[in-house]
């Protein structure tokens, strides 16, 4: 009960095309594609965005003057 031959591989591509249909299939491709990518992305902007979390924020006028804002003290506890 070896490896399977290429006919066997065709008949299992034959029935699962059968059974869901070549669009639903394309587009689980496309979405499979997609999701490497964005993973990829993602561990390459991985460096970049530690060194921005970083950075500390900057606090505008227009901010400071904002009704919305509330200003309070951060405290650690001990």
């Amino acid at each position: 009960m070896g490896s399977f031959s290429i006919w066997h591989w065709l008949i299992v591509l034959l029935i699962v095309v059968m059974v869901f249909g070549t669009k639903k299939l394309k587009n689980v491709g496309q979405d499979l594609g997609s999701a490497v990518k964005g993973f990829k992305d993602g561990m390459k902007g991985e460096d970049g965005g530690a060194n921005q979390a970083a950075a500390p924020q900057q606090v505008t006028n227009a901010t400071r003057q904002d009704s919305n804002t509330v200003d309070v003290d951060a405290k650690t506890k001990s």
